[in-house]
């Protein structure tokens, strides 16, 4: 099994495998607090990434990685799934 920080993920790039699209970097989780799972990655904004602002991040479902590489994390989304799964990150992701 390979093992992986936080620190290790955060200087790899998000790439689209459907358009090549370079999508930010990866700089925290989302878990699910009731089963202690991973749900989503999250990722600071790419320069002209949806229109983001500069301090606004983006959620990736964990379902949508396809894999993550030395230097990158490959993730698939097509042009309609994008818009609606990179969603703003909530001040408050938990009750």
């Amino acid at each position: 099994m390979d093992i992986i920080s936080t620190e290790e993920l955060r200087k790899k790039e998000i790439i689209n495998l459907c358009d090549g699209a370079r999508l930010g970097y990866a700089c925290d989780f989302e878990f699910n607090k009731c089963t202690a799972q991973i749900v989503g990655l999250i990722i600071e904004k790419s320069s002209g990434f949806l229109g983001l602002g500069s301090s606004d991040s983006a959620v990736i479902p964990w379902c949508k990685i396809q894999c993550i590489g030395e230097d990158t994390i490959l993730v698939n989304f097509n042009s309609a799934e994008l818009q609606n799964f990179c969603r703003k990150r909530k001040k408050k992701i938990f009750d």
